[in-house]
């Protein structure tokens, strides 16, 4: 008899049957270690202080060989712990966030990239905080590493419900004053925002010193408008409605669609902003992979400074 196999934790279609988002993080963020095969952390974690000479009882894994090549004696190799930084995750509750299917929205999968993101920060020792919009700033958690703050992120991800308007222009600028330290922004969005808004808050963040990753959200049928059938399609915000042809419709929209995201990409790469395409039918991995190429990054041109 065969052995059953391991879910695949980082696929969507896995994670919408498990309805507890923090074992829905936990087990994203174990399933993407495995994958590795090694801890993520290394490289950015710790940093080397000093040797001190080895004593019984010390790892001999931790023990300098270049150090006892030269001089026939055995030092331990100390590192300390970096100073970490404050990481606000900003996660789009708009009315446009409750499109999907099957059980499994736009907000049920940047609820779990968020709440991923901050069982892998505390994972690490990190700060992190929440802040929820739709057509306002809704809650505003601020960074913490304390152990029960995940806990009170994770259930406000759990309580929240896409809003019933998706105009989130003015809560972009109204979330850049609610970040009053340096650190790193992650905004998860649709971005159901017009272009010079989203511009005009990135720019505020870069200039605040905020390192900025924007993950934007899209479903499958917005990349693809995969419909062919005459349909009937809804107003975002109220009973409007059309009957189209969308076999008619689909050049336009995906045209439509593409420049927008070809001006935003080149928005963010002037500002300094990194961006990630998330498709709600891809995995997870790609939020985490993202993430802590990032942040490798800003470490080592910190180290550099």
């Amino acid at each position: 008899m065969a052995a059953a196999e391991t879910p695949n934790y980082l696929d969507p279609k896995v994670l919408e049957r498990i309805k507890r988002l923090d074992v829905r993080a936990r087990l994203v963020v174990e399933g993407f270690i495995t994958g590795q095969h090694k801890s993520p952390y290394n490289g950015f974690a710790v940093e080397f202080a000093g040797h001190r000479e080895y004593s019984p009882g010390d790892e001999i894994k931790h023990i300098d060989w270049k150090v006892w090549s030269k001089t026939d004696k055995f030092y331990i190799k100390e590192y300390e712990e970096e100073t970490n930084l404050k990481t606000t995750l900003i996660v789009d509750a708009s009315k446009s966030m409750g499109y999907g299917k099957e059980g499994w929205c736009k907000f049920d999968y940047a609820a779990t990239a968020g709440a991923t993101l901050g069982h892998l920060l505390q994972s690490q020792g990190d700060a992190v905080g929440l802040i929820t919009f739709n057509t306002k700033v809704k809650d505003v958690l601020p960074p913490s590493a304390r152990h029960n703050h995940l806990k009170e992120i994770v259930h406000n991800l759990s309580e929240t419900v896409p809003d019933d308007k998706t105009d989130v222009g003015e809560a972009f600028l109204e979330l850049v004053p609610q970040i009053r330290s340096r650190g790193m922004v992650v905004i998860i969005s649709d971005l159901f925002v017009d272009i010079e808004v989203l511009r005009k808050a990135m720019q505020q963040f870069r200039l605040r010193k905020q390192e900025v990753i924007v993950f934007h959200v899209m479903d499958r049928d917005e990349l693809e408008f995969p419909f062919e059938d005459h349909t009937r399609l809804l107003g975002l915000e109220g009973p409007e409605e059309v009957h189209a042809d969308p076999r008619a419709l689909r050049k336009s929209y995906l045209d439509i669609v593409g420049d927008y995201r070809k001006e935003v990409v080149k928005m963010c790469d002037m500002l300094g902003v990194d961006y990630a395409l998330l498709d709600t039918g891809e995995p997870l991995d790609a939020v985490l992979s993202r993430y802590l190429a990032f942040r490798k990054r800003h470490t080592r041109k910190g180290r550099a400074g």
